[in-house]
This record gives structure tokens, C-alpha cells and sequence, in this order.
């Protein structure tokens, strides 16, 4: 039986070599991107101290925490908060309102940075350019308190200048952001004047990035400019679409806690509570901390589950997708 054990001796000499040869090439490849590698230190060591390591934080949703046991003495309680979680009456309504509004604001505002970036692509004047694109990305440094308190101040029943054209013209003043039906049209066309400018600056690189050759063959060839859109534009920065549309259906869970928490009030309340602010109710102000990670956790692991099912379909749909 001697004769069939395997030891390390057994091993192919060609195969030892090629592992060699292997590790050789990979630290040769590594000296010669030394300097990139070297730049990617602080981004590292950014991420491991604040992202990676708090995660043992974790442990909280598993326990009965308190601060004078800190972490590792509280006790132990299991599942118990995710079964408290799924027991609460509007727990289902605040996953509902998440996941819904979230839905909205992707199948509303994902496309219009894409238009944004194809018009502006489309500009010959290289200083109305610029001078659109600055225009269209300052609103994504104003703060959601500001634009929060402009909006309500502008929609008031009272002296918004939005109720007071409806006055002009014979209408009722209209509480707005008391009224469910509004809430949803709001929050996303808020977003879309917010964030849509700074969303065209990924797009627009990669609409940069395409050879003019492919142009220049198209228009020898009688194509025009929808046709030129059709077959080359759209077709190049498929990818990049795909990779964004993927990480933002990772973040599906993810409402944005400013600007629901500006627009919030007590009557509307009931389309407006998402796991944001539900968690800050619930786990914050009423120091329910360990109920607080058991929301955290959980709409993480929904956001996982999206991550990677979007990227199993677009791997399927021919795209190399985030991984």
C-alpha cells in the first residue's frame, strides 16, 4: 500500500515549476505597479478602520445590549430580535414603503442622468458645455436641510407661492406634504433636480471614452446622428449602465435618511416611515440599540441578496456585471 501514498516528494517537478514561475510573475507584476499600490494604502486603510472593523458590531443584534456590559458581556439572546422585528404590526408597512419608494426612484430617476450626459455629449460649444454642466451639478452640494426647509416653505397652504398660483387661478390651497398621494411625486422629483447632474458625470466619461473612428465610420456609411446613438453610443456604455443599475439595486434598502426625515411629519407618516428613520425612532431615541442593528442587519441583507441576484442576471443577460 506504500507504493500509493502521496507524499510531497511526489510531486511533479513540472508542476512545482510552474508554481514557481507563477508566484515570480506576481511579484514581478506587483514591483512594477508599486506606486499604485502604494496609493491604494490609504484608501485601505480608510475602509479597514471604518468600514471593516466596526462590523463586530454585529453582535448587537443577537443580544440584550447594554452599555454598562458593553458588547462582549451583554447578554446573549439569539434570534429574539429578528422574531420581535417580524411581530411588530408596521414592520411589513415600513418594508413595503422602502422597498416601493426605492422601486420609484430607480425606475424614475436611473434614466435621466444617461439623458443628461447623451444631450450634453451633444453640445458643440465646449463652454455652454461646461457651463450647462455646472449648472446641472451645484444642486448636489446644497444640503437636503436646505433644500428641505425651501420646499416646504414654498409647497405651505398658508404663503407657499405654489398654493398661492392655485389661489390665483381658483383652486384650494393644498397641503402637499399632508397628504399621502403627494409624498411619493415629491421625494422623487426632489431627487431627480438633486442628484441627476452628479449622476451624469459617469456616464459622461464613458460617452468620452468611445473612439471617434466608430463616428466617423458611421457617418461615411449615411448613418445619422439617432442611428450613430442607436449602434455605437448606447451599445459602448451598456456596461457601465449595467454596473451602475447593479449597485444601485444593492442599495435598494436605502431611501436616504435626509431627505425623508426633512419631508417627514405626522401625516404622512404612513407612506413616508422607511427602515431609516423607523430605526431612528425605534432604536435610537428610544435607545433600543440592539433593535436598531437588527434593522440594520436585516435591510443588509436584503440589499446582498439584490446585489448578487442583479449581478447572476446581468452575468446571464452577457455582461461581466461587478464581479
Amino acid at each position: 500500500m506504500g507504493m500509493f501514498k502521496k507524499t510531497a516528494d511526489s510531486v511533479p517537478i513540472t508542476s512545482q515549476i510552474s508554481i514557481t514561475s507563477k508566484n515570480r510573475s506576481l511579484w514581478n507584476y506587483i514591483l512594477r505597479k508599486r506606486y499604485l499600490y502604494l496609493m491604494l494604502i490609504p484608501a485601505s486603510i480608510y475602509f479597514l478602520i471604518f468600514n471593516y472593523a466596526p462590523m463586530y458590531g454585529i453582535l448587537i443584534a443577537f443580544k440584550d445590549f447594554s452599555f454598562k456590559k458593553g458588547i462582549w458581556g451583554s447578554d446573549w439572546i439569539g434570534l429574539e430580535n429578528f422574531r420581535y422585528m417580524f411581530q411588530l404590526d408596521n414592520f411589513y408597512s415600513v418594508f413595503t414603503n422602502s422597498i416601493l419608494l426605492s422601486l420609484l426612484r430607480i425606475l424614475f430617476t436611473f434614466p435621466i442622468p444617461i439623458l443628461l450626459a447623451l444631450l450634453l455629449n451633444d453640445i458643440k460649444s465646449s463652454k455652454y458645455q461646461k457651463v450647462m454642466q455646472t449648472l446641472f451639478y451645484l444642486p448636489h452640494f446644497v444640503s437636503w436641510v436646505v433644500i428641505g426647509g425651501i420646499l416646504i416653505n414654498f409647497l405651505s397652504p398658508v404663503s407657499g407661492i405654489i398654493n398661492i398660483l392655485i389661489q390665483s387661478f381658483g383652486g384650494e390651497p393644498i397641503f402637499f406634504l399632508a397628504e399621502d398621494k403627494y409624498f411619493k411625486p415629491i421625494v422623487i422629483l426632489t431627487s431627480i433636480w438633486k442628484d441627476s447632474g452628479w449622476g451624469t458625470i459617469i456616464y459622461l466619461a464613458a460617452i468620452t471614452g468611445i473612439s471617434s473612428d466608430l463616428y466617423e465610420a458611421a457617418r461615411i456609411d449615411g448613418a445619422n446622428k439617432l442611428k450613430c446613438l442607436r449602434y455605437i453610443t448606447l451599445p459602448c456604455i451598456k456596461s457601465t449602465v449595467v454596473i451602475m443599475l447593479i449597485l444601485r439595486l444593492g442599495s435598494i434598502m436605502n431611501n436616504g435618511f435626509e431627505q425623508i426625515f426633512i419631508l417627514q411629519n405626522s401625516k404622512n407618516l404612513g407612506v413616508s416611515e422607511v427602515f431609516e428613520t423607523y430605526t431612528y425612532r425605534l432604536g435610537l431615541l428610544g435607545g433600543r440599540y440592539s433593535f436598531a442593528t437588527t434593522v440594520g442587519l436585516f435591510t443588509s441583507v436584503i440589499g446582498i441578496i439584490f446585489l448578487l441576484a442583479s449581478n447572476k442576471i446581468a452575468g446571464k443577460m452577457g455582461e461581466e456585471g461587478i464581479w
